[in-house]
């Protein structure tokens, strides 16, 4: 898979990034350890070597099995890792009340992007990683109550210690990116994007486009339901949060999979899955820089890495396109 070069770094990332965030178990319903870090083994084996994993995924067990994983191969890998996140401390920003870790303990989870708490987060990550660098390091969330200078200095004093390549920032606007980037000169905005949420056209893909930030994006298949696969009667396992999203529920989730169907043909036309077809369009679209890919299990992956060799004509595109225009999902 060609790599491409993370803005203003020497950093190089795969288009398709293996997600991290379902091998964490939270609010996926549980995951095994095994069965995990083997799916990360066959990403890197098969070319897509960039990892995008976070602290709160797991409350410390996603970037745990990626450590597993990356171990002796640390030269063939670009971690992607953040910070913001805090379930062990209180902050004046709270993030979401009263979930579950993965011991079931009920904890709430804060934002917190202070300078102290920043540096404190690096090293913390770097020892659930096993490494001594990370290649991106992103804020999760902006914090409202802590100004953007003082997490950007954090950022630019890691760098200058080596401990992270670049720093990026997730969930951003515009305008808080344009903030932000006055102190630190930020390489990307991760942000959820597919063909159900396609908000960051408006104003964020322009900008990113003009101002050479990277764009990554997570949540292309909006968390599964867009591969066609989850059916009314989708049996969810405990704790998978899903079937309480909008998508997920009635008259969505048939509006959804009515229009599944509608571009099927495609799919079936290149002997490929609705998902490969879903996440090379996603690929496709103008100001994309790279593309989150979720796997739990070797299979998953083998899966998603086929989607980076198809080839879609504009004519599919536009059909693609002219589908979609005519969901009208309930909010």
């Amino acid at each position: 898979m060609i790599k491409i070069n993370l803005p203003n770094s020497d950093v190089k990332i795969t288009p398709l990034t293996f997600g991290a965030w379902a091998i964490g178990g939270w609010f996926w319903g549980g995951a095994e350890e095994a069965e995990s870090i083997k799916a990360i083994e066959t990403a890197i084996d098969f070319g897509m070597t960039t990892i995008d994993t976070a602290p709160v995924y797991g409350f410390g067990q996603s970037e745990e099995f990626v450590g597993k994983a990356i171990k002796g191969k640390r030269d063939k890998v670009e971690i992607l890792t953040k910070f913001g996140l805090r379930w062990d401390t209180v902050s004046s920003h709270l993030h979401f009340e009263n979930t579950k870790d993965n011991l079931g303990n009920i904890v709430s989870i804060y934002r917190l992007g202070n300078k102290k708490s920043v540096i404190k987060e690096c090293e913390d990550c770097l020892k659930r990683l096993g490494t001594d660098y990370i290649d991106l390091f992103q804020q999760h969330w902006p914090d409202n109550y802590t100004p953007f200078e003082e997490t950007m200095e954090a950022l630019e004093i890691l760098k200058t210690q080596g401990k992270i390549r670049a720093g990026g920032v997730s969930n951003y606007s515009v305008q808080q990116m344009e903030s932000a980037n006055k102190t630190f000169n930020l390489s990307s905005n991760q942000v959820p994007y597919s063909m159900l949420v396609r908000n960051i056209e408006e104003d964020l893909v322009p900008y990113s486009i003009s101002n050479e930030k990277a764009i990554i994006v997570y949540s292309p298949l909006q968390r599964g339901i867009l591969t066609g696969k989850i059916t009314s009667d989708y049996k969810f396992n405990e704790g998978d949060h899903r079937p309480t999203t909008p998508f997920y529920q009635e008259p969505n989730l048939s509006k959804v999979n009515s229009f599944l169907k509608k571009i099927k043909p495609i799919a079936d036309d290149k002997n490929v899955t609705l998902a490969q077809l879903v996440i090379k369009w996603t690929l496709n679209q103008p100001g994309i820089t790279c593309v989150l890919v979720g796997a739990r299990n070797e299979k998953q992956v083998k899966e998603n890495i086929k989607a980076a060799k198809i080839l879609l004509s504009q004519n599919e595109i536009n059909t693609i396109n002219r589908e979609l225009k005519l969901i009208q999902l309930n909010s």
